[in-house]
C-alpha cells in the first residue's frame, strides 16, 4: 500500500473487522515505529516494549483516522505522544547529559583493561559499539529536542510534517532543529572520533564489554540493522561538513527484532484481537 487511497480503504476494512487488512497496516508500519522507539529510549527491550504498545495504540485508534494527513504522519503523532511521556525505560530514571557522557571519555578508565580475546570479531563490536554509543548519545536530549532531532536528521522528515507531527510550525521546528543540531555538533566534534573527536570506538570496546554497554558474546543492535546506502560516501566527506550532526544521518536504521515480530504474528491470531476488534 503505497498511496492514500489504498490506505484509507485499508483502514476502513481494518475497522470494519477485516483482520488480513489490519494485518497489512500494523505490519507496515512495525519497523518504523520500532526505529523511532529505540532512538528515543536507547535500548532494544525497552523499545520492543514501547514498539508493541504504539501498535496497540495504532490499533485500538484506527477509527478515529479521518485521513486528512498521511497514515504514517498520524502514526508518528502516536508513537511521538507515547514515548516523550514514557516513563519505563532504563534512562527515564537515571537521564544522560553531554556533561556526564564527556566526564566518562575524558576519565580514560579504558586504559586499565586488557584486551578482549582475538578470537572474537572486533570489527563487529567495533559497530556495535558505534550503534550502541550513538543511540546512548541522544538520550543526552530532553525527550523533546531527541524527538526533533530524530525526526529531521535520522528520518529526514520535512520540516512540515514534522511540525505537524510535534505539534508545532515548520517555522519553530526548524529553528529548534538547527539549535539541537549545533548542540550536537559541539559535543561530537570534542568527544566522537568519528567527527574528529578524542574518543575511538575501537579503543573503548574492553570498557564497553566490562561495563555491559556491549556484550561481546551477543550483538545486539548490529543484526538490527538496515544499511543506509549513503553512510560510506557520507564518511568520506565528512571532513568537508559544517554540521557534524549529520553523522547520524549516515547511521542505519533498525528493523523490528523476531521476537517482536512473532508477538505481533501471535497477537493478531488470538482472541484478544478479536475482542478489541468487535468492541
Amino acid at each position: 500500500m503505497n498511496n492514500q487511497p489504498e490506505i484509507t480503504a485499508a483502514v476502513e476494512k481494518a475497522v470494519s473487522g477485516d483482520r488480513r487488512a489490519l494485518e497489512e497496516l500494523l505490519t507496515g508500519i512495525q519497523d518504523p515505529v520500532f526505529h523511532l522507539s529505540l532512538r528515543m529510549l536507547g535500548t532494544v527491550p525497552d523499545a520492543e516494549d514501547a514498539a508493541q504498545e504504539i501498535l496497540l495504540k495504532v490499533m485500538t485508534h484506527l477509527s478515529s483516522f479521518r485521513g486528512e494527513s498521511a497514515f504514517t504522519t498520524w502514526v508518528f503523532r502516536i508513537a511521538v505522544n507515547h514515548l516523550k511521556d514514557y516513563k519505563k525505560h532504563m534512562f527515564a530514571n537515571r537521564p544522560l547529559s553531554f556533561e556526564f557522557y564527556g566526564a566518562d571519555i575524558d576519565s580514560g578508565k579504558e586504559r586499565d583493561l586488557p584486551a578482549l580475546s582475538p578470537e572474537l570479531d572486533h570489527d563487529l563490536l567495533e559497530q556495535e559499539l558505534k550503534l550502541s554509543c550513538t543511540n546512548v548519545m541522544l538520550q543526552c536530549l530532553d525527550p523533546e529536542s531527541r524527538c526533533i532531532f530524530v525526526l529531521g536528521t535520522m528520518f529526514r522528515a520535512d520540516s512540515r510534517i514534522a511540525g505537524e507531527i510535534l505539534d508545532m510550525s515548520a517555522e519553530n521546528y526548524r529553528q529548534k532543529l538547527s539549535r539541537i543540531r549545533k548542540k550536537m555538533s559541539a559535543f561530537l566534534n570534542e568527544y566522537c572520533g568519528l567527527a574528529g573527536g578524542k574518543c575511538s570506538c575501537k579503543r573503548r570496546i574492553p570498557y564497553a564489554a566490562a561495563t555491559h554497554r556491549i556484550h561481546p558474546e551477543a550483538a545486539e543492535y548490529s543484526p538490527l540493522a538496515v544499511p543506509n546506502p549513503e553512510a560510506e560516501e557520507f564518511v568520506k566527506n565528512m571532513e568537508e561538513i559544517d554540521d557534524l550532526s549529520l553523522l547520524f544521518s549516515s547511521l542505519p536504521s533498525f528493523r523490528t527484532t523476531e521476537k517482536a515480530r512473532k508477538f505481533l504474528s501471535d497477537f493478531l491470531q488470538s482472541d484478544k484481537c478479536s475482542y478489541i476488534m468487535n468492541a
